[in-house]
């Protein structure tokens, strides 16, 4: 693998950076996410322009520095064998699909408390007033209170990270080069990466269930990671399947 930076990875990457250093600089640290953070729809701050700057946010040095460090490593050489165009369809279409499927997942759990609240009695009203003062209403029994506090964790959850891009990207890169050797920084045993990438999705699948963390902090968004890797790897089946040289952009 060469090590230089494909052009479209490089910036990428420096916004990126440059968003972090106004993360960190600008309003206390807050100011960033009230603005480009991906809030879940149903809470006051979600604004339709996150679906896509939150892909551009990161958590902390680490989060971004790992995420960054991935992109150089994939990103780079899957640039290098498809194109800048159709490399940034891919990082992009990837991130959208992260955003489905994170927050398809929410929806999945949020509704049904919903619905059974409003359906015992509780109006929507009186469930966003909740919401908004921070604090469960008199008279609530105990299963209300635990869908109530269900719900205010989805409602207040905040999505960042290039995580679902570059999850894409690594199901093309695999696509491309399933027999690479791949390796994770804690277990460096060699594994093809036509093996590697499905047990990365796989494990997120289950964290995602059972809340069982195995590599990734407890907060992450485990479906977006699933979803951004289905996109990557349903475009490049498409394109490998219809012949990248007749739908060839470049």
């Amino acid at each position: 693998m060469r090590l230089g930076i494909t052009d479209a990875v490089k910036h990428i990457l420096i916004v990126n950076v440059l968003m972090f250093i106004g993360t960190v600089s600008i309003g206390n640290g807050r100011l960033f996410y009230e603005w480009f953070a991906l809030f879940f729809p149903q809470n006051p701050s979600f604004q339709p322009w996150q679906i896509l700057t939150h892909m551009f946010m990161h958590g902390d040095i680490g989060h971004l520095f790992f995420n960054m460090f991935a992109l150089w490593m994939f990103g780079t050489a899957v640039e290098r064998q498809i194109g800048q165009k159709r490399f940034l369809f891919i990082y992009f279409s990837a991130g959208l699909g992260a955003v489905l499927f994170q927050l398809g997942y929410y929806y999945f759990n949020y509704l049904p408390d919903y619905n059974s609240l409003v359906s015992s009695g509780v109006s929507p009203e009186l469930i966003y007033q909740m919401f908004e003062a921070n604090r469960i209403a008199d008279g609530l029994n105990a299963e209300q209170i635990s869908q109530i506090r269900n719900m205010g964790s989805i409602m207040d959850a905040r999505m960042v990270g290039a995580s679902g891009c570059i999850m894409g990207v690594l199901a093309a890169f695999g696509m491309m080069n399933p027999n690479a050797e791949l390796m994770l920084i804690f277990l460096p045993i060699p594994i093809k990466a036509k093996y590697f990438i499905p047990g990365i999705i796989l494990l997120d699948i289950i964290s995602a269930v059972t809340g069982q963390s195995f590599f990734s902090p407890s907060n992450t968004a485990y479906m977006a990671h699933v979803g951004g890797a289905v996109i990557g790897f349903l475009i490049m089946w498409y394109w490998k399947k219809n012949s990248m040289d007749k739908y060839r952009w470049n």
